[in-house]
């Protein structure tokens, strides 16, 4: 910088301000600013995010909340209790709050409905987990960490019946198909299916069991883990008619859902990121997840 001419002497008072001002300007211009590496992850580092436990602007302070839904079903969690630590998507949670410093005791349940938490809105959750997959558009109202279980839809049926037969995509146009509202299973239907007559949608997978067991759809649409334990302890008498293949090539993931522009998406991100690096979601998964093999592709 080149030196600035010479003048009066100003006031002690002058210089305190003007110090001021220069810090605020050199703070401003030297603060780090929000970018993306070469894979188009944002990292904690690069947005100047603290994620030191105690530097985290949490709902709690020194606590992380955690959201889910209630009835919190298997194998994501065990016995309905998202706290014991059991199933896959409890044992996530606390395997992200540990390498963010959190202890168990530390992780605070909250019970949001699925479609609540990736709706528009401030949360009052620091994440929400609950097989929300990663979407452009849902990322419109949310952000979400990089993913933690990359899925497939999968299509049940009752042993015996006309949907059972189905070999194709072809084979399932002419059912009546239902899914929970707000899925990618109802999406799956929508768009690749695309049956002759409309889906129905339910509030919870609890009502689209009962409604295939007591025949009033021919056919419903779940992930294919949860496809895997309906059919193993839930509704006995049903199988699993095949899964998709991912639209358009792509994985569909699942992805811990955060507010909005949430200061504690950086760090979250890079939390699921050096878990699925050190082999610890690889290793979840195969503890709670290892009965969901592959089924025949509908294609």
């Amino acid at each position: 910088m080149r030196p600035a001419l010479r003048a009066p002497r100003p006031s002690r008072r002058a210089v305190s301000a003007a110090t001021v001002a220069l810090f605020a300007t050199v703070a401003v211009g030297c603060a780090p600013q929000p970018e993306e590496d070469p894979s188009g992850k944002a990292s904690a580092s690069a947005t100047g995010a603290s994620c030191a436990k105690g530097e985290l602007r949490t709902e709690a302070s020194g606590k992380l909340t955690v959201a889910t839904d209630s009835p919190a079903y298997e194998p994501w969690f065990k016995d309905d209790d998202p706290k014991n630590g059991e199933g896959f998507e409890s044992a996530v949670a606390y395997a992200v709050a540990k390498q963010l410093g959190y202890d168990k005791a530390d992780v605070v349940w909250q019970s949001v409905p699925f479609n609540k938490a990736y709706a528009p809105g401030e949360k009052t959750f620091d994440f929400d987990i609950n097989q929300v997959s990663v979407s452009d558009e849902r990322k419109k109202a949310v952000d979400f960490s990089s993913g933690y279980y990359d899925v497939r839809q999968a299509v049940i049926a009752l042993k015996g019946s006309k949907a059972a037969k189905a070999k194709s995509i072809a084979d399932l146009k002419g059912l009546h198909l239902g899914a929970q509202v707000g899925t990618t299973s109802l999406d799956y239907i929508d768009d690749v299916v695309k049956p002759g007559q409309d889906p129905a949608a339910y509030a919870k997978n609890d009502q689209a069991k009962s409604a295939l067991k007591n025949g009033q759809i021919d056919a419903i649409v779940v992930d294919l883990p949860t496809a895997f334990y309906i059919t193993a302890a839930e509704v006995t008498d049903a199988t699993i008619v095949g899964q998709f293949e991912n639209k358009g090539g792509t994985p569909e993931q699942f992805g811990l859902v955060l507010d909005k522009g949430s200061a504690l998406t950086p760090c979250v991100t890079a939390a699921v990121d050096a878990l699925r690096e050190d082999g610890t979601l690889a290793k979840i998964e195969q503890k709670w997840l290892s009965d969901a093999v592959d089924a025949p592709v509908l294609k």
